[in-house]
């Protein structure tokens, strides 16, 4: 456990934002580590020296996922978007297959049940995720936080109600992992990208699967899929990996150099400490938004806060050097580890001004 001298200690090492950046929830801001790493990766390109150690990075990020998400790296596929592991998910059920997930979630959660045409799709509210649960919901597809407000879902309820009634579990950690401590062995499928709350760049999103894959069918699966890559070039794959690596898509290396330096830190940092930190501010900004006589949605625990009918203050707010989010006209502020309660009060000061 880092202390707080040295939690703020690492943090001011690692990032010198230019701004007031309170907008996590969109992107998070790369570490000076990552920054090193991406640009020694592009000079391996420009200077035509083998990658080799860009394909280690692959495996050594995919390990500490691992750690952060309580899972087996075998466990663990690495792709493209969540929208496209939530595409994979969803060609796996039976035409009629009831699919439950919570109203106006986050799109590339449910998307791809929609497009297939021949699912039930069901939304209810997400406080009623779990006790909508019902025999024959084949799988329940679901953000542990919501991206639009923050709010976070009841996993403990929603892992109990669906062994009661037999049915799958789909989470997408992606507004979450980083802060919110997390437990991926507790579902069937979940997701995350890698460009929010773990510091890393675009270009990648994380699939935990079962031991026994659940089901899933690797349809896009390509030349990394195999068992053996560099033997799995030319033709059909022989043989696919006989871990979760079947379902990975061509690796993005220059993402994976960075993030494996993100992931790092956020290690050396510890979830724990990250999650009290980041809670603390936005409590922060809760209680100094009531002073100025606004209130948050109700978002209890959750790093991320939406202020209805203030979403029309971004672009004031931006120009000031204050990034937040207009997510359907609500202001949407993120809180994260390089984030301090100057942070806070300086945007309670602008908004109250």
């Amino acid at each position: 456990m880092e202390t707080t001298e040295t939690f703020a200690s690492l943090v001011r090492a690692e990032f010198t934002p230019k701004s007031t950046y309170l907008n996590t929830a969109s992107n998070g801001l790369l570490p000076a580590r990552t920054v090193a790493a991406l640009h020694e990766a592009a000079l391996l390109r420009a200077e035509g020296r083998p990658l080799t150690s860009l394909h280690e990075d692959v495996e050594a990020t995919r390990a500490a996922y691992g750690r952060l998400a309580g899972v087996p790296a075998t466990r663990i596929a690495v792709g493209a978007s969540v929208a496209a592991h939530s595409g994979v998910i969803a060609a796996s059920l039976p035409a009629g297959a009831e699919v439950l997930t919570a109203e106006d979630d986050f799109t590339s959660v449910l998307n791809p049940f929609h497009v297939r045409g021949d699912l039930k799709v069901r939304a209810v509210p997400l406080e009623r995720i779990a006790e909508s649960v019902r025999p024959g919901t084949a799988l329940v597809a679901v953000s542990a936080a919501q991206s639009a407000d923050g709010r976070v879902a009841d996993l403990a309820a929603l892992r109990e109600a669906a062994r009661d009634h037999g049915a799958r579990t789909y989470v997408d950690f992606s507004q979450s992992a980083g802060w919110l401590p997390m437990d991926a062995d507790g579902f069937d499928f979940s997701a995350a990208v890698s460009f929010k709350w773990l510091l890393g760049p675009h270009g990648t999103a994380f699939l935990v699967v079962p031991e026994d894959f659940g089901g899933l069918t690797p349809l896009l699966a390509g030349w990394v899929a195999g068992e053996r890559p560099w033997d799995s070039c030319y033709g059909p794959v022989a043989e696919l990996a006989h871990s979760a690596r079947r379902f990975d898509l061509t690796h993005a290396l220059f993402t994976f150099a960075g993030l494996r330096r993100s992931l790092e830190l956020v290690e050396e940092l510890g979830v724990a400490a990250v999650h009290a930190h980041d809670t603390a501010l936005a409590d922060r900004f809760r209680a100094g938004l009531a002073a100025l006589g606004h209130a948050a949605l109700p978002a209890p625990g959750s790093a991320i806060v939406s202020v209805p009918g203030l979403g029309d203050r971004q672009p004031d707010l931006s120009r000031a050097g204050i990034e937040v989010s207009d997510r359907a006209g609500n202001l949407r502020a993120a809180f994260h580890l390089y984030n301090t309660a100057a942070d806070v009060d300086r945007l309670l000061d602008v908004l109250g001004g």
